[in-house]
């Protein structure tokens, strides 16, 4: 099927491939976490991990205030579904047996507790979005895929060190809101999804957007997409289909090459 020229948010599910659906939590369960363990690849590929810092997690299918992490300390792009960690709203490990970034549960903790429709969120110090970060200011509408941020990505002013109370945390789920990511000011970046696919791209390419942003400013003066053009825009590549589309063909790439991933 050639589909050319065409408005992506108005194409039906029929015409696209479209996220699927589960008859046994077991069987959606393995499918978050195969994801899971896919964007961790995937970050370590796009050079998104910083020693032991950073982290992205997934609600569990099952069990709601229970979530899916990566071990504190484990390398991305060493990571397997195997090796994932179920943590409950206590901050407990109720599966699996390595410990747990103190940060990734109190940031993670008040996020999915604030947002029931988030199924995913992700958080690294990738280097274009920690050095955005540092300028205290939202991203412009400079490109089409920037667009897809356009009114909706929050700034976090408040650093205030390494965040491990829950009191932060809340204030960051606040800031955030029910926008699809956000800018953590002197920290980095955060993004959320209706699925792991969906968190994970809109972290990707939010992070190459405050790249191109900040080498269109370092060339000279950028010329920014006026409103109604940029909210068209959002509109065709900004919805949460359009971020767990983009999302498939970099699944399909890094399984190939790395299908340990699944073990």
């Amino acid at each position: 099927m050639l589909i050319q020229s065409v408005d992506p948010s108005k194409l039906s599910k029929g015409e696209l491939p479209h996220p699927p659906e589960f008859e046994r939590v077991e069987d959606e369960r393995l499918h978050r976490k195969q994801r899971l363990a896919a964007a961790f690849r995937l970050f370590a590929r796009y050079g998104f991990d910083e020693g032991v810092a950073g982290h992205i997690t997934a609600r569990d299918p099952e069990f709601h205030d229970h979530f899916w992490v990566n071990p504190f300390g484990m390398y991305f792009g060493h990571i397997r579904v195997s090796d994932l960690v179920l943590v409950n709203h206590k901050g407990e490990v109720v599966e699996g047996n390595k410990p747990v970034n103190a940060a990734a549960f109190a940031i993670h903790s008040q996020i999915h507790q604030a947002r029931p429709d988030v199924v995913a969120a992700a958080h690294t110090h990738s280097l274009y979005g920690k050095t955005w970060s540092t300028l205290g200011r939202l991203l412009d509408p400079l490109t089409q895929d920037a667009c897809a941020f356009y009114e909706d990505h929050a700034l976090f002013e408040d650093y205030t060190g390494v965040v491990l109370d829950l009191e932060e945390s809340q204030r960051i789920a606040n800031t955030l809101g029910l926008k699809k990511a956000a800018i953590l000011r002197n920290h980095g970046l955060l993004s959320v999804g209706h699925s792991v696919d969906e968190a994970a791209w809109w972290f990707i390419t939010m992070d190459r957007c405050c790249q191109s942003q900040l080498m269109a400013q370092a060339a000279g003066k950028p010329v920014l997409i006026n409103p109604d053009t940029a909210s068209l825009t959002y509109r065709q590549v900004g919805s949460h289909f359009m971020g767990w589309f983009n999302f498939q063909s970099l699944y399909d790439m890094i399984v190939r090459q790395q299908p340990d991933l699944l073990d």
